[in-house]
């Protein structure tokens, strides 16, 4: 048993359909982003950033995780209101990004970091679907203003990992937690 740090219902949805037991306690971390920061290295701070917060409450195993997309080597976060969702889904029609999910494992002390990328190529989106999934709400809780899960047709092909889109990669996390726990 573990303790995940996130409030991500999709995360909570990988993890118990993956058959692990876990409670949930968000973690109050600002997802800063830091320019310093390789896309890789950013996703993997933020997530033990997030692990560590809750670990140094509870002292019990924690995992933390922490999704982003890329654009153009831009880091595309979650929307501050429609109208940015709107203007990122402008920008990821038709084209290829890639998103990034960065894990941190904290159990006995000890850390254990890891990511996995995905290349995403959207679909070109018309005005009336941007306008139809923006209207929908369901992209301002997400990095890059959109859900792979959702029931619109935005995204054409992935390359990599269906589960890290989703925030999670599941095959590698599944396989940590295993061996550690």
């Amino acid at each position: 048993k573990f303790i995940l740090a996130s409030a991500s219902p999709r995360r909570r949805k990988l993890l118990s359909e993956a058959g692990f037991k876990f409670e949930v306690l968000p973690s109050a971390v600002d997802e800063k982003t830091h320019p310093d920061l390789s896309p890789s290295e950013l996703c993997v701070a933020l997530a033990a950033d997030k692990a560590r917060s809750v670990y140094a409450i509870k002292k019990e195993p924690v995992l933390g995780a922490d999704t982003i997309v890329v654009l153009d080597g831009e880091v595309l976060g979650k929307p501050a209101d429609r109208s940015i969702n709107a203007q990122y889904l402008k920008r990821l029609s038709g084209r290829v990004h890639q998103v990034y999910t960065g894990f941190c494992l904290i159990a006995d002390g000890k850390e254990r970091l890891g990511f996995d990328v995905a290349d995403v190529k959207f679909n070109t989106l018309g005005e009336d679907v941007i306008a139809a999934y923006v209207a929908s709400g369901n992209g301002l809780d997400k990095a890059g203003g959109y859900g792979i899960q959702d029931e619109f047709e935005l995204v054409e092909k992935i390359s990599g990992s269906y589960t890290c889109v989703v925030g999670l990669p599941m095959e590698k996390v599944s396989q940590l937690l295993k061996e550690v726990l």
